[in-house]
């Protein structure tokens, strides 16, 4: 494996709250380094089949980082840059037959049925939705105090459009029998040893039924890639990605809440209005993980750039929320002494990136700290400090990127 070099190495270190320059995205080398802007931040690029190079966390289950740079290509999230996160490490092969694949229902429904990829295109509504794919420990590694789990950047997050069936439609063609609770979910992915929990998740019955939940065989116009699914992943919009369940191949509906590890004590929040708890402290109740908070970032430029002073440039970023829609994106330039609203981009749906733009021109030489904050349509918003819980959870503090002019 080589390194960057010297001078790349420092100005990736320099890199800031975003934690990756504009330097580094899908043309970056398989075996180069990154170092992301926290205690222990290195990490190598490493290229895995059907992705660009990524940023890896881990190889057993492989946590695979999106270079923060390419958020700045498109609202679009492109397949092969997509993030990769996985609780098991015995992952199907990528070879699996799709002819072969099935899609068992079962449980409390009173038409069992196993369906077909086929199956599922042809006998129920295609749709497609757009919508954010964020991992629950997105930016875990800027916590302070530090807390377990993989340090991840800002990078475990991506936006694509997903084309399927609903789970309302299939569910409904099973019937669903009087009484039920909750729906159960289980993938291909194994655990390497007998006493490892399996990785199953449950929503809510009206959850499942809101006819948005999707069975998604397709991203971005193309089959899912191996490692985001493929052949069947469950989509839920809005709702954090331990949820979205890859190589779907069971759905269980049940009579009772489903209480596997990975719904409890795994994925848990502290059970009030923000997700937190004072630093260091244990919530005394929790609830599971669901919705995605308020969240918004410059992807224009990087911790660290360089602009000319008295000379325009145009700030360019992200915002989403959890499906409300995001009404405003204010923009500062100052450390947040004064605001100013952004111009946001095309609306690709509720549950998408939404792009913003501003007019950006340094008056004078010296570092200015830009700073942005998103608000949705019920009124929600980002803090200007961060919050802080056990699981490194919902990070979605006003983010800050230094730049200097000259």
């Amino acid at each position: 494996m080589h390194h960057l070099s010297l001078n790349r190495r420092r100005f990736l270190q320099a890199a800031g709250l975003l934690g990756l320059s504009t330097m580094v995205g899908r043309n970056a080398f398989a075996g180069d380094t990154i170092t992301l802007p926290f205690e222990n931040g290195e990490r190598p690029l490493v290229k895995y089949p059907q992705k660009c190079p990524l940023i890896r966390h881990t190889t057993r289950p492989p946590q695979l980082e999106t270079p923060f740079s390419v958020f700045n290509e498109s609202v679009i999230t492109p397949n092969d840059a997509f993030f990769v996160r996985y609780h098991l490490a015995v992952l199907p092969p990528s070879s699996i037959d799709a002819e072969k694949f099935r899609l068992e229902i079962k449980g409390k429904v009173n038409r069992p049925a196993e369906f077909s990829l086929a199956q599922l295109k042809t006998r129920f509504d295609q749709v497609e939705i757009v919508a954010v794919n964020q991992c629950s420990g997105n930016s875990r590694g800027f916590f302070q105090p530090r807390v377990p789990g993989g340090q991840l950047g800002n990078g475990a997050m991506g936006n694509a459009r997903w084309k399927g069936v609903r789970l309302k439609d299939v569910l409904g063609l099973c019937g669903v029998a009087k009484g039920a609770r909750q729906v159960v979910f289980n993938g291909l992915d194994k655990p390497v040893m007998p006493t490892t929990p399996d990785f199953v998740k449950a929503l809510d019955l009206d959850h499942a039924l809101d006819g948005e939940v999707m069975l998604a065989y397709q991203m971005n116009g193309k089959d899912l890639p191996w490692l985001n699914g493929y052949p069947l992943r469950l989509v839920v919009p809005g709702h954090y990605g331990t949820y979205w369940v890859k190589h779907l191949n069971e759905i269980t509906v049940t009579d009772e809440v489903f209480n596997g590890f990975w719904m409890n004590p795994a994925y848990r929040i502290p059970d009030n209005d923000c997700a937190c708890v004072e630093p260091g402290t244990v919530p005394a109740k929790t609830v599971p993980i669901s919705r995605y908070n308020v969240r918004s970032f410059i992807t224009s430029l990087a911790d660290g750039a360089q602009v000319k002073s008295g000379q325009p440039t145009t700030v360019r970023g992200i915002a989403f929320d959890g499906g409300y829609g995001i009404e405003h994106v204010m923009f500062s330039e100052d450390g947040g002494r004064n605001w100013r609203e952004t111009k946001l981009g095309k609306d690709l749906g509720k549950y998408s990136f939404r792009e913003w733009t501003i007019p950006f021109t340094p008056k004078q030489t010296g570092v200015f700290d830009l700073k942005v904050k998103a608000t949705n349509r019920i009124g929600q918003t980002q803090p200007l400090e961060p919050l802080w819980n056990p699981a490194g959870y919902m990070r979605n503090v006003i983010e800050t990127v230094k730049v200097e002019a000259s």
